[in-house]
């Protein structure tokens, strides 16, 4: 794993908060293996492989319409970059992703995951960004507390600007307006441009349909359409600057046109990446976040309860190309063959295309169009056992172990301004960690006690900017994260002094880590760059833009496929509807 465990001292205080001293079966891979039998049957409907994400939502789809279903997960926990893991004794971590929102409200609803475990505490406020800075008069250094309530909202953001205050609603509004319109798009595939365009009439009419939430999407945007294109095209940098002033606003909200992407406020484009995370819904407050109980794979743990309710078979693999050149099944590590009418891969698209499929049963130069998807990632996420809350000095601790309402957000440090989230990128850009590091801290113990001992706590860190490869294509050595792992501690420290005293363990996850534990190509959590060139009717190619691939049978559901990454489930429905629809003609 990332980091070595602290020192015995460390250890010997976990102890103390709890900690049994052994590691705990994962409750998503114990609750999988009473539900299937112990072997896989030699023959099924639908074979998909990966585990991944709540993209696997696919697999229940496939199930309820009335295709016998299997799911293969190479790892020993279910759910891919979506699963709890106990990395130290009494301490369980969403390892990888860490917040829920975008997962859409009608799967929620067909799968019924609130009956099949799926519980989500609400966090309100939602964002909380201390500043450096001296307090005057003795009083605290500023900060920005944003959350549900307007009025409030108003009120943090005076501090910093009168005029800011006064447009911020009408802000949120208008970004709300814009989200909404494109929600027909995440629950629909891409349009069938060939189709549509090909074939007889009666194909040709039925591939018409596709163009149905294209035409709601334009009239949902109507007269707003023209901000659309900017949003998604622009630097988010031209778009906040023509409504804010106040530079901890602009730098708080352009964390979400920048996180999980390498790219920098300024880069265009990165206004779609905002939109793409203000586009979800939890418990029907549109654009809120929360936290899973249990961490993340309590959601992979209800969609595979969901899942193997109605009877499909869930296993921890080579494509099985026939004569044919269509896909009939797998090959599992020990030889042995499951064969399916069709195959779905939640893996990205390289890993589908470069590992799992046989090399000579695709053209040439859709190899090299694959060799060519963008997948690069400055995430390194680093998970921190502490023994007590972090004490902020903007917002001081008022008891012993008790949490204050910012300890329940979206903690952003180093985000004062716009001109460090810049500077973040440059040194990563530049093939080095940067040296003040975009954090965005998270404490989901404070609301879910069942994650951490009495007294103790468990911290995601999600850190921005990291490169894949050193300066000079050096790939990182454990000095080297360590390294970059105290600089983020000392950063914090400079928030909240005393934290790096509190650390009990950590598990630091730099982009090769990602991609090595979680099959995350190039670490990407979007399973590709959410750019332009790698949306909608190009993701992940253009040719293959409908979860369909150049063999016959062989789909795609994962988050390298429309609409993307994220906790979402719509490549797995739209993929699953996809394959009925098919499988019918």
């Amino acid at each position: 794993r990332g980091g070595a465990p602290e020192p015995r001292e460390k250890a010997m205080a976990a102890r103390e908060c709890g900690g049994r001293g052994r590691r705990a079966l994962p409750a998503l891979a114990a609750a999988a293996r009473g539900a299937h039998s112990a072997a896989p049957r030699p023959r099924y409907d639908a074979v998909v492989v990966g585990g991944g994400r709540v993209l696997r939502a696919s697999s229940a789809y496939l199930q309820k319409g009335g295709l016998r279903t299997v799911v293969f997960e190479r790892r020993h926990v279910l759910g891919g970059a979506a699963v709890t893991e106990e990395i130290f004794p009494g301490f369980h971590f969403s390892r990888a992703s860490y917040l829920l929102s975008l997962l859409r409200p009608h799967i929620c609803e067909d799968l019924e995951l609130k009956k099949h475990g799926l519980k989500v505490y609400m966090r309100d406020p939602h964002a909380f960004t201390p500043m450096l800075e001296e307090g005057v008069g003795g009083h605290p250094p500023r900060s920005l507390l944003l959350g549900s309530n307007l009025t409030k909202n108003q009120q943090e953001i005076g501090k910093f600007s009168k005029k800011d205050a006064k447009a911020y609603p009408e802000f949120v509004s208008h970004l709300e307006k814009l989200a909404c319109a494109i929600h027909p798009l995440l629950d629909g595939p891409p349009v069938d441009i060939p189709g549509v365009m090909q074939g007889s009439l009666r194909k040709r009419l039925a591939a018409m349909k596709s163009i149905r939430p294209l035409v709601k999407s334009g009239l949902k945007l109507g007269k707003n359409l023209p901000d659309f294109y900017e949003l998604v095209t622009a630097p988010i940098t031209k778009v906040l600057n023509r409504w804010f002033e106040s530079e901890p606003l602009k730098a708080t909200l352009a964390t979400d046109s920048v996180i999980g992407a390498m790219t920098s406020p300024s880069s265009p484009g990165s206004g779609y990446v905002l939109l793409h995370h203000v586009m979800g819904e939890l418990e029907k407050e549109k654009g809120a976040w929360g936290y899973v109980e249990g961490g993340m794979g309590g959601v992979s743990n209800s969609i595979a309860k969901s899942a193997c309710a109605h009877g499909a078979d869930i296993f921890t693999e080579k494509v099985l190309i026939g004569q044919d050149g269509h896909a009939h099944g797998v090959i599992l590590n020990d030889g042995t063959e499951v064969h399916s009418k069709v195959v779905l891969s939640n893996a990205t698209p390289h890993v589908t295309f470069k590992q799992l499929t046989p090399q000579d049963a695709l053209p040439p130069e859709f190899i090299t169009a694959v060799d060519q998807i963008d997948y690069t990632s400055p995430v390194t996420k680093i998970n921190v056992a502490v023994d007590r809350l972090p004490n902020f000095l903007a917002a001081p601790n008022v008891g012993e172990g008790k949490p204050g309402p910012h300890h329940q957000c979206s903690i952003h440090l180093n985000c004062e301004s716009m001109e460090a989230l810049e500077e973040a990128y440059r040194d990563a850009w530049q093939g080095r960690p940067s040296a003040r590091p975009m954090i965005e801290m998270t404490i989901p113990s404070v609301l879910d006690p069942t994650l951490a001992p009495p007294g103790c706590h468990v911290i995601s860190l999600f850190t921005q900017f990291t490169p894949y490869w050193l300066d000079g294509r050096r790939a990182w050595a454990e000095q080297d994260k360590e390294k970059f792992a105290n600089t983020v501690f000392d950063w914090i420290e400079h928030y909240a002094p005393g934290f790096k005293k509190s650390i009990v363990g950590k598990d630091v996850l730099t982009p090769p880590d990602l991609e090595r534990v979680f099959g995350l190509t190039g670490g990407n959590i979007f399973h590709g760059a959410m750019t332009l060139d790698q949306l909608y009717l190009a993701r992940p190619l253009p040719s293959v833009a409908n979860y369909h691939s150049p063999i016959k049978g062989l789909y795609m559901c994962g988050s390298g496929s429309h609409p993307g990454g994220g906790v979402m489930g719509s490549a797995g429905w739209n993929a699953a509807l996809t394959v009925l629809a098919d499988l019918r003609r």
